[in-house]
């Protein structure tokens, strides 16, 4: 039959898994990062998931599938709950899979000796909601735009990546904004002589950085930029 059913872009997709607590019939699954529609018969068509994509990557589009089982699809949700509840406590999303970081003790004699470092924060305010585009600190600056779980990841990021430089900081799976809106601003009003962007490891983290790419585009001035990939235990991964 002919009738209206999600579709999903794997492209643009970031595996945050929030269009799989959104989905009622438990039609939508994260497998291997991205989301995936299990069956046609599991889907309403009703589009519920779409406005908890942060990424646009669900659409409804009208193609011939089976009809929505209003029978089968609630069996299957309480099987899938179960599954995913012993497999995973943080949810479908790959960023909120719950881990233990097993780390090397040190001495409390060993840690009072080591000097404390200074903070090389430059401005305030530092989330990208709330910088004003008009500062004048972005001026001829060089700015980071860090993830916020990279502050908290990485031990040495004011030395490494904060030092001489201006820095905003943002979720891109919490804050329920557009960062490339404002950065495109920023830039369009400051004369910027470089970006770094600061992202963790997981899929959700990337769109930190489709947003700068984003702003870069929108605003005409391709300045010099990078991004470095912190993982969660602190290492550099990419660089």
């Amino acid at each position: 039959m002919l009738r209206e059913i999600v579709k999903i872009d794997e492209e643009k997709c970031v595996g945050c898994g929030l269009c799989t607590s959104a989905c009622q019939e438990g039609a939508l699954q994260l497998i291997d990062g991205k989301a995936k529609l299990l069956s046609d018969a599991y889907c309403d068509g009703l589009g519920k998931c779409l406005p908890n994509c942060p990424v646009g990557a669900i659409t409804i589009e009208k193609r011939a599938a089976v009809a929505f089982d209003r029978e089968i699809a609630p069996k299957h949700l309480m099987g899938k709950t179960k599954v995913s509840e012993s497999v995973n406590s943080g949810g479908g999303c790959p960023g909120t899979r719950a881990a233990v970081i097993e780390r090397k003790k040190v001495s409390s004699q060993v840690q009072e000796s080591k000097q404390t470092s200074e903070s090389q924060l430059g401005q305030w305010p530092c989330q990208i909601q709330l910088v004003p585009v008009d500062a004048p600190y972005f001026d001829n600056a060089h700015l980071l735009v860090a993830a916020d779980c990279t502050a908290f990841a990485y031990a040495n990021i004011h030395n490494d990546f904060m030092r001489n430089k201006i820095t905003i900081i943002g979720c891109p799976k919490l804050d329920s904004v557009n960062y490339a809106e404002k950065l495109t601003a920023i830039l369009k009003a400051h004369q910027l002589k470089s970006i770094t962007v600061l992202r963790m490891e997981k899929p959700c983290c990337g769109g930190i950085v489709n947003a700068v790419k984003e702003a870069l585009v929108n605003s005409g001035n391709m300045i010099p930029w990078n991004f470095v990939i912190i993982g969660t235990d602190g290492s550099i991964i990419e660089n």
